[in-house]
């Protein structure tokens, strides 16, 4: 299915999937590697959407199957669906010898995290998944700190997300389901729990879960909004959040979890999420043998201090790094993260994303979410597929080729 023909050409693209987060795909025209040539989605309102947005010329499909069969030369595919879905388009795509950008998270359960992996190692064919909070400047900061040695060696990270706009992004549509996301300790947090990985330069093997819907489930008001996307209902004078109407119908996910993790090498963690607080960024703390770092705010304009002397209390800390970029959230993230797919594709760069660390987010959120559905009973995570570190080295793994990362690895 590759064919690229010279240097200077554009690869050719397909966007499954013309939802809300379609507009990433703007990136690959912006960056000048991409052309949008084909655009599948089941719904003719979508497919409208992505025309106005991304490509007036792209030809159009119903199914990824539907695009497969009509023999359109296409060099990569940005599968940008529901996250339950995830998983069959990504293998479709890969067995058709087709480049795979997928949306965290990689699938929502590690079953089928693990059968993406397999299928593109049994084809040969590329995997990307959109990690993109590895290019945020709020993290390569941190994670420069740590590597110039300003707190000494990682032994525990933590990490306080407050969702701010939780009840319009996740409790109006599809994921506040558990059919359809699992959790939103996944669906949401796979994002950190990556990043987690990143910084502390391990994998988790062990996890405890705690977690409830503590607020939306209680309320009565609801609506099918599956004929308008998100953008159109959001709001920030949709608050205090008991406040909120027109919720899913069906809302079975929790708005308050938390995690414990014990990672692979001796690195402790933890991951709160609440989806009704008033502001929304990350908090992380990093603790190390020399020091620890924290941001306070997680966009340009906000710091990251470091505290490496003994002392009672100095809220100005030690050291402090400005975050620059990222003014308006990721979308510079967003940038960075498809302009390095589509250049990994051309020319087979090492990547800082990482298929292996994608699914072990998945793997440990999974694991995660079972034991806090569970009475909190203790999950160990599952290993890796056979041949997984071989076929994907050199992509954002944290430790290298002989990493396994999970138990029985």
């Amino acid at each position: 299915m590759v064919n690229i023909d010279g240097p200077e050409r554009p690869l050719r693209l397909a966007v499954i999937g013309c939802g809300a987060r379609s507009t990433l795909a703007q990136h690959a025209s912006a960056s000048g590697l991409g052309e949008i040539v084909a655009l599948v989605d089941p719904d003719a309102a979508a497919i409208a959407r992505g025309r106005a947005a991304l490509s007036a010329t792209a030809e159009a499909f119903a199914s990824t199957g539907e695009l497969l069969a009509s023999g359109l030369d296409i060099d990569g595919a940005f599968v940008l669906t529901p996250d339950d879905t995830h998983a069959e388009v990504s293998i479709d795509l890969l067995r058709a010898g087709v480049a795979v950008y997928v949306e965290k998270p990689l699938a929502t359960t590690t079953e089928d995290a693990d059968a993406v992996l397999e299928a593109a190692i049994d084809a040969g064919a590329k995997l990307y998944v959109g990690h993109n909070m590895r290019h945020m400047a709020v993290i390569r900061t941190m994670r420069d700190a740590i590597a110039r040695g300003e707190i000494g060696e990682v032994k525990a990270v933590w990490c306080r997300h407050f969702v701010g706009n939780g009840g319009d992004y996740y409790f109006k549509d599809w994921h506040a389901e558990r059919a359809r996301s699992n959790g939103l300790l996944l669906q949401k947090g796979a994002h950190d729990i990556d990043v987690i990985h990143w910084l502390a330069g391990g994998y988790t093997t062990r996890v405890v879960g705690m977690g409830g819907d503590t607020l939306y489930g209680g309320i009565a008001d609801r609506r099918d909004n599956s004929d308008r996307t998100m953008p159109e209902w959001f709001s920030l004078e949709n608050w205090p959040p008991l406040a909120q109407r027109e919720l899913n119908p069906v809302i079975d996910v929790e708005d308050l979890s938390m995690v414990l993790m014990s990672l692979d090498n001796g690195v402790y963690a933890s991951y709160e999420q609440c989806h009704y607080t008033p502001d929304y960024w990350r908090n992380y703390t990093v603790i190390g043998t020399k020091g620890r770092l924290e941001n306070f705010g997680d966009t340009d304009g906000g710091v990251v201090r470091v505290w490496n002397e003994r002392h009672v209390y100095r809220p100005e800390g030690d050291l402090e790094h400005p975050i620059v970029g990222d003014e308006g959230g990721h979308g510079d993230a967003d940038f960075r993260t498809v302009t390095e797919f589509l250049r990994f594709v051309r020319e087979g760069i090492p990547t800082e994303t990482s298929p292996i660390a994608a699914r072990h987010a998945v793997a440990t959120a999974a694991a995660a979410t079972d034991s806090l559905r569970n009475s909190s009973a203790p999950r160990d995570v599952p290993a890796l597929p056979t041949g997984a570190v071989g076929y994907f080295e050199g992509a954002g793994d944290p430790v290298g080729a002989a990493h396994t990362g999970a138990t029985g690895g």
